[in-house]
């Protein structure tokens, strides 16, 4: 069987079972709980069938595991992103995170938390969830009428994103999958900039690289993320945070102290008013800043197929798209991260960590930020869930 007949035949499986996952989901959706706003009901443990002493143990080895960076992250982004130097500067807002804490909700109860789980924290690039959802948005209004449409055509004129014979040949779908290459500077921050490869340590060269066809080669990148933003910007002509709020953080009862930040030099006018065009982490400052339980809601959300009581907020279609990889089989639309091994199981990932561990066969939902044992935690947790 040839590479490309194996890669065919397991995102046919990938779908399968993501088609039988959602059904599950749809058919636990009518019985499920949904948290009023503010308040998000307690439940012991071992009355929902956890072991009580198995989580505890779980909790103490998953906080031993604390990021040991300094939490003064206009000093750690920087450092983590030296070899970037001199574009590894910093043109959006940071804040002194907090330390290791977490949150594990179970059959739509809270069962454990830990740690300030209160504080709006940035997320990195937990951020580029919260993006392609507003962006499935945009799928689900008609503003995209077919995700393998060229963006190009969709911007307005003037507008030179897609002008260049490379980049007119990129897709939705590609910059949802990160496979774009799309090539240019966006706020200052050359594409070739973003993670140069390992032992390239001269500006000079990076800038030599060579383009590849758009749609065939996977590149975690964060000028081109910025690029879907300001594209699906101009489709909306409404600030993106404006947007989620509205159609997601309202409807699931999130706090009022999230707040997704742009760079500092990132407007441009639409109709007239200036408007803020996010970025899709925090790489350069700004991004999502969210608290832990207000993740926990964002993660629910899609445990319950996109469903929040009676609305239905992402469409289901949108979910099956974002959980079928691509050239990268367990990376879906930005930040799914998928696991063949674990088709019930997917994670939306950021530095920090910063994690939201989705699992519908536990009807489960993690969230771990500045912890290095994320993956142990979870299996620890489910470990503990009595059969």
């Amino acid at each position: 069987m040839t590479k490309l007949m194996r890669r065919l035949a397991s995102t046919g499986v990938l779908l399968a079972v993501s088609i039988t996952v959602l059904v599950a989901a749809r058919e636990q959706a009518a019985a499920r709980h949904f948290p009023p706003a503010g308040n998000w009901e307690k439940r012991d443990p071992a009355s929902l069938g956890l072991d009580q002493a198995k989580l505890d143990e779980a909790i103490k080895a998953a906080l031993a595991t604390e990021n040991t960076n300094t939490k003064d992250l206009a000093v750690d982004i920087p450092n983590t992103f030296r070899n970037e130097a001199p574009y590894n500067n910093l043109i959006g807002p940071t804040q002194e995170r907090a330390g290791a804490n977490l949150v594990v909700i179970y059959k739509g109860y809270a069962v454990a938390a830990a740690g300030d789980n209160e504080r709006a924290d940035m997320t990195f690039s937990v951020t580029k969830t919260f993006l392609s959802t507003v962006v499935g948005e945009a799928f689900e209004r008609g503003l995209i009428k077919n995700l393998n449409d060229k963006v190009g055509p969709y911007m307005p004129k003037g507008v030179d994103l897609f002008a260049s014979e490379h980049n007119a040949k990129i897709t939705w779908d590609h910059l949802l999958r990160q496979t774009s290459d799309w090539s240019g500077t966006l706020w200052g921050k050359p594409d070739w900039a973003d993670r140069p490869p390992p032992g390239q340590t001269d500006p000079k060269e990076w800038e030599k690289r060579e383009l590849v066809e758009p749609g065939t080669k996977y590149k975690y990148n964060d000028t081109r993320v910025n690029v879907l933003a300001l594209a699906t910007l101009y489709l909306f002509k409404e600030p993106l945070p404006s947007v989620l709020k509205r159609e997601i953080m309202d409807p699931i009862g999130a706090s009022s102290t999230w707040h997704w930040e742009p760079y500092e030099n990132a407007y441009v006018t639409i109709d007239g008013k200036k408007m803020p065009s996010i970025p899709g982490g925090g790489h350069h400052g700004g991004g999502m800043f969210i608290n832990a339980w207000d993740m926990a809601r964002f993660g629910y959300l899609f445990l319950a197929n996109g469903k929040w009581g009676t609305r239905q907020l992402v469409a289901e279609k949108w979910i099956a798209m974002a959980r079928t990889p691509g050239v990268r089989p367990d990376y879906g639309f930005m930040n799914w991260m998928l696991n063949a091994d674990r088709p019930n199981r997917v994670s939306f990932q950021g530095n920090g960590p910063n994690t939201i561990y989705i699992d519908w066969t536990n009807d489960l939902v993690v969230v771990t930020r500045w912890l290095r044992g994320g993956n142990r935690f979870v299996d620890s947790v489910v470990a503990g869930i009595k059969k």
